[in-house]
């Protein structure tokens, strides 16, 4: 549930969680996070669709706008290590494609090394008029 007392679902959940790792990763210089998820990213394009909805869930979840653009690329997933220290391992969504099937091979591969390797075409970047101020929101996240 989330302040406003709406249930998110588990795509919602890890995208607020992904904001919150973006953020501070474009508030120390470092290249923004890559969506490699095909569901979260998914439930991305569906919040995009309600600019409104999706900058109010951004300020709340990474205390500052963000945009989501296309970025094709392919290899290591930089940001996983940030994301354990934070919220613990990644769980299965994040190796599902838009419809919710899981590429077990690559959850598999995670479990055994640690590591993701993945392609992605979009990420986040910070929103127009946003500044390079983050939030205290954001900064005791």
């Amino acid at each position: 549930m989330n302040a406003a007392g709406i249930n998110l679902s588990p795509e919602l959940i890890e995208l607020g969680k992904f904001f919150t790792i973006a953020a501070r990763r474009i508030g120390v210089g470092a290249t923004a996070p890559e969506m490699f998820s095909g569901a979260v990213d998914a439930a991305w394009h569906t919040l995009v669709a309600d600019p409104a909805a999706h900058d109010a869930f951004a300020l709340q979840h990474a205390g500052r706008k963000l945009t989501h653009v296309e970025t094709k690329g392919s290899g290591p997933i930089a940001w996983v290590a940030a994301y354990e220290e934070a919220y613990g391992p990644l769980p299965e969504i994040w190796f599902a494609d838009a419809d919710g099937t899981v590429n077990t091979d690559a959850l598999a591969q995670y479990r055994k090394t640690g590591t993701v390797t993945a392609e992605w075409d979009c990420g986040p970047r910070p929103g127009p008029g946003d500044g390079d101020d983050l939030t205290q929101a954001a900064s005791d996240l």
